[in-house]
């Protein structure tokens, strides 16, 4: 189908005004500094308050349970770790980073903890076995094939999260 050349032509000073915009210029690539709003600026946690108060549970006094299974033996352990602990059985090093789980009026539910995983063993040609990190991230006990730690010897997971809100302190 031939469109008329009329068309064409009231579509041609479209084009030239799209063309004539673009500039072969780069655009600086400095950033544009600005000012922090004040109450980003003070500092805290994401769950710390404006007035300095902290809400929930502090991270040093939250407590995860990871459980770890030995495939070769079919023998698997329950850990209670605190973040910044790690637990050491045989060649396997557990180190928890952080454990967090949703507000009880939050849907859908889940608790979740980061986690590092390390194992002693023989890499490639190697005669001497050392420490490899085989997983470092976030583990979900609702969703455990979400992010899985891929080992063929170990298998860790979340199992929970101990830690409140505000509201649900014990008197």
């Amino acid at each position: 189908m031939r469109r008329p050349v009329s068309l064409l032509l009231a579509a041609l000073p479209l084009s030239v005004l799209t063309l004539a915009a673009c500039n072969s210029e780069t655009p600086d690539p400095t950033p544009i500094e600005t000012e922090v709003p004040e109450e980003l600026a003070k500092g805290g946690t994401a769950t710390s308050r404006p007035d300095g108060e902290d809400i929930g549970t502090p991270m040093a006094e939250r407590v995860a349970t990871i459980g770890l299974l030995n495939k070769r033996n079919n023998v698997s352990r329950d850990f209670e770790m605190k973040p910044g602990e790690a637990t050491r059985v045989g060649d396997v090093v557990i180190r928890l980073r952080a454990c967090e789980k949703t507000a009880p009026w939050e849907l859908p539910q889940d608790e979740g903890a980061f986690v590092q995983v390390f194992v002693r063993e023989r890499r490639g040609a190697e005669t001497e076995r050392s420490w490899n990190k085989v997983f470092s991230g976030w583990l979900f006990r609702n969703s455990p094939s979400l992010n899985v730690v891929e080992h063929p010897i170990y298998d860790v997971w979340v199992k929970s999260c101990a830690m409140s809100f505000p509201g649900e302190e014990e008197d």
